[in-house]
């Protein structure tokens, strides 16, 4: 019996991870056009589609029935699973998953309290357990001990989309365009924090690198991962290049990853984000 590792499609992996878990989608949608995220739209679509549409996309949670579907094939293996879910404060995605779990005693759902990245380091670090012969019950309790120390800190390029979902007002983002503000945020316990606000990439890089800093020092022995959203990852590269001091002589390279369509329909393109667990 082999323990499996689910996710649903709002976290996102370092590339050479994602064969490893198995993914319950939500769900995009521009207008009436209908997609499932990261099966019939892939990261690349979404971004042009976002670019090129006059109206913020909607998504929409996993459904208790898709939880069901993943957990019958568990159940016909007799293997056993841990479900590492987006934030329950964001989406209604990890109850859905407790509801479909309520009928197996051998899969074991975590509120990842993050999203993104941070939810895909969560599911790296679980791996990793599952690789060293830990049992499920096992993993989902440690899991949910280490969850306390995942950090995920972005840098927005712009607050047009925070504008579109109206997450605050049109005269704050024509503000925000005009002196070209970066604001850097961080999620934690599933809240979304300013942590400050930059004019330009340069000191936007700084600061975020600034805020890394203050968390207490990066645990190097736990998955670190970066990403970006947006058809372009320029902007992350300088941004590794800017804060290279955080990174030297602690790894040997920097993965990063592109950010999925349900954070990406807040953040917009241009988006900059890292996620790792603090010592």
């Amino acid at each position: 019996m082999r323990v499996r590792i689910i996710v649903d499609s709002t976290a996102d992996l370092a590339p050479e991870l994602q064969g490893q878990v198995e993914i319950v989608p939500l769900t995009v949608s521009f207008g009436t056009e209908e997609y499932i995220d990261g099966v019939t739209i892939t990261h690349e679509e979404f971004y042009n589609k976002l670019i090129e549409s006059d109206v913020l996309p909607t998504t929409s949670q996993a459904s208790p029935a898709a939880f069901e579907k993943v957990f019958e094939e568990v159940a016909a293996a007799e293997d056993s699973a841990v479900v590492i879910t987006v934030a329950s404060q964001l989406s209604g995605t990890c109850q859905s998953a407790r509801i479909a779990a309520e009928d197996y005693d051998n899969i074991y759902v975590v509120d990842s309290g993050s999203v993104t990245l941070g939810a895909g380091i969560l599911a790296e670090y679980a791996l990793r357990c599952a690789c060293s012969g830990m049992e499920a019950a096992q993993i989902a309790a440690l899991l949910e001990k280490k969850k306390e120390d995942v950090c995920l800190i972005a840098m927005l390029d712009t607050l047009e989309y925070l504008k579109k979902g109206g997450r605050i007002s049109a005269a704050v983002a024509f503000a925000g365009g005009l002196l070209n503000i970066k604001p850097v945020v961080n999620v934690k316990d599933g809240v979304i924090n300013m942590l400050g606000k930059a004019r330009g990439s340069r000191q936007g890089n700084n600061l975020l690198a600034q805020e890394i800093g203050k968390t207490g020092g990066i645990d190097f022995d736990m998955p670190i991962l970066l990403g970006y959203s947006g058809l372009s990852d320029a902007l992350l590269k300088k941004y590794i290049t800017d804060s290279a001091p955080l990174w030297e002589g602690n790894v040997d390279s920097l993965r990063y990853t592109s950010i999925g369509s349900v954070v990406g329909t807040h953040a917009g393109p241009g988006a900059i984000a890292a996620a790792f667990f603090h010592k």
